[in-house]
């Protein structure tokens, strides 16, 4: 059965038992916690809490989903016969709607009557006797009876580090799990799925829980969740009989396109770390030295360290798009080969002088593989794979120590800039040189609640912050838009804000609990996670008729006849789909 086949079916199964089928979300999340999507449950998070409402949303209490997912821990594996950087993530998702029973039957029929599999064996949660916050979690013998129930005999117990799903992030829903196993054309019993009950709610993360931080608290949840994950690569590996994903219908095609002779190490790092490419570039990532950005630029320079080059590219993504295009129709062709070219470039001038200097040295220490990075843009990978014996004694972690010292740095020197809105709450004071700057930053500060509003007036609910910095130059937005705004629709932003100014209206707050606020229709970051308790600022006489409202921590001015006039500078395209605009008040 192909992969294509798979996928489909997987998601024909769960919408005919129930389920609304749900499409992939981006790769750049909008749960800040985490830097790039790793699993299914990662846009469903607020189901689970009961924040936003399933069936208003899908028109069901249970979804199910291809996500696109992206493990940044394992980049430096890539190359041995299973670790990925990019991969399908199969789910289903139930917040509500049915608990273990129905969870475990609607694995067990679709892995051994959809799939015709046969399960090697499945683990349960053997229990916990305490946890932070001093309750104990029971051994979870219902699922085992359910298993025996549906005649799998070998269910095994496995303790909280291997079946007690954490949250995703810094916190979220948690609970026990129980895992399927089936063999692979080698004969190993692989996981294959894992089928995770949210029955709490656990302020903290993963780490914080299985350390039994202090102060951390496990609270049970109002509605119990389902939230199962299945690498599609593993399952059609286990189907189709092969040793390795590699030798499956999703990384064959790009392997055999690769030159004769090369080694296996370095086909299976090209078919992995082309397809990462490919889908990050189509959800609007970007090379640069942070963030995701940063994550993109290390897979693009370690291929072209090890002999990737533009013409090569070029071939295996276009196996990619043959292959995924039809169900993930935002992959463009053209534009991934085109930020790979324009990195490779890039990067060539930069190796040739990083490898001189990397000449000169004996051996590469942590700060001296830094120091290639920052003035010759060598990713920890390049140096690696260019220096061998130079580099031996050099770990990743070492080296990320040293990038960590320069991000803090940067901070610290950037502690002048405003650049919270929308990312800082609660700011108690803000940083700036002097009475003057503090004055002028404030004002940009409110004319980018007025900026956001009027963006939405003439170009439509479309628009959303994506990101905002503020100095005392100027005020930079981004925002979702899908193409260049007109300077006849610039020139509208600009009249509606200055009417706002001439206006003289109050800009005020009130402070109520976040469930509350989200109500009132007021704005906020996607990525930003919030306290229970939130200010919603607002430009206008009241909450109810404001012309404007945010979720913000401040500083504001307390009219807007304070702002003076405000002009837009420059709008400009920032990523596919997102747009940014600088402009400054006088």
């Amino acid at each position: 059965m192909k992969a294509d086949e798979i996928r489909k079916r997987f998601l024909d199964f769960f919408v005919t038992n129930g389920h609304a089928a749900v499409a992939s979300s981006s790769l750049v999340p909008s749960d800040p916690s985490v830097l790039l999507t790793t699993a299914g449950m990662q846009q469903f998070k607020p189901y689970y809490t009961g924040e936003v409402d399933a069936v208003r949303d899908f028109g069901a209490k249970s979804t199910a989903s291809c996500q696109k997912s992206f493990r940044t821990s394992d980049i430096d594996e890539v190359g041995d016969e299973r670790h990925l950087t990019f991969f399908e993530m199969l789910g289903n998702f139930s917040f509500g709607g049915y608990e273990k029973r129905e969870a475990i039957t609607l694995a067990f029929d679709f892995i051994t009557k959809e799939m015709a599999l046969p399960i090697s064996y499945v683990t349960v949660f053997e229990g916990s006797h305490s946890t932070s916050s001093g309750q104990a979690v029971p051994r979870d013998e219902e699922s085992a009876g359910i298993w025996k129930e549906l005649g799998v005999t070998d269910v095994r117990y496995e303790g909280m580090e291997d079946v007690f799903w954490g949250p995703t992030g810094s916190s979220g829903p948690c609970g026990p799990t129980t895992e399927i196993y089936c063999k692979s054309g080698s004969g190993e019993d692989t996981e294959i799925w894992n089928v995770v009950f949210n029955q709490f709610f656990y302020n903290g993360s993963r780490e914080d829980l299985l350390a039994g931080a202090v102060g951390k608290e496990l609270k049970p949840l109002a509605q119990f969740g389902v939230d199962t994950g299945m690498g599609l690569e593993r399952l059609v590996m286990v189907s189709q009989g092969t040793k390795t994903v590699f030798e499956t219908d999703l990384f064959l095609p790009l392997i055999t396109k690769l030159p004769t002779g090369t080694a296996e190490r370095t086909a299976r790092i090209f078919a992995d770390h082309a397809r990462a490419i490919a889908f990050l570039v189509s959800d609007g990532v970007r090379p640069m030295n942070k963030g995701a950005g940063y994550v993109l630029r290390r897979l693009m320079r370690r291929i072209i360290a090890q002999g990737m080059d533009g013409a090569l590219f070029a071939g295996l993504t276009r196996e990619i798009f043959k292959k995924y295009a039809v169900v993930y129709p935002e992959l463009n062709e053209v534009v991934i080969t085109g930020v790979f070219n324009d990195e490779y470039v890039k990067f060539q001038k930069t190796m040739a002088q990083g490898a001189k200097e990397l000449g000169r040295m004996d051996a590469v220490t942590p700060q001296a593989a830094f120091k290639l990075f920052e003035s010759y843009g060598l990713p920890y990978e390049a140096i690696k794979e260019m220096a061998p014996d130079k580099t031996a004694s050099l770990t990743r972690a070492d080296f990320d120590k040293e990038f960590e010292k320069h991000q803090a740095i940067s901070r610290a020197g950037a502690e002048k800039k405003f650049g919270g809105h929308g990312l800082i709450l609660d700011t108690g004071e803000l940083k700036a040189g002097s009475e003057e700057e503090l004055k002028k930053v404030t004002r940009l500060h409110t004319a980018t609640h007025l900026l956001q509003q009027a963006l939405r007036d003439v170009l439509g609910s479309e628009v959303e912050q994506r990101g905002s910095d503020i100095t005392v130059e100027r005020t930079r937005f981004d925002f979702s838009f899908a193409r260049k705004v007109t300077a006849e629709e610039l020139k509208k932003v600009e009249d509606i804000v200055n009417a706002r100014v001439k206006e003289d209206l109050p800009m005020t707050f009130v402070e109520m609990p976040l469930v509350e606020a989200k109500k009132t229709g007021a704005l906020y970051y996607f990525k930003e996670k919030y306290p229970d308790t939130v200010k919603v600022y607002y430009v206008g006489t009241t909450l109810a008729s404001a012309y404007s409202k945010e979720f913000c921590g401040g500083p504001h001015v307390t009219h807007t006849s304070a702002l003076g006039v405000f002009k837009i500078i420059k709008e400009e395209a920032v990523s596919q789909g997102i747009r940014r605009i600088r402009a400054t008040v006088e």
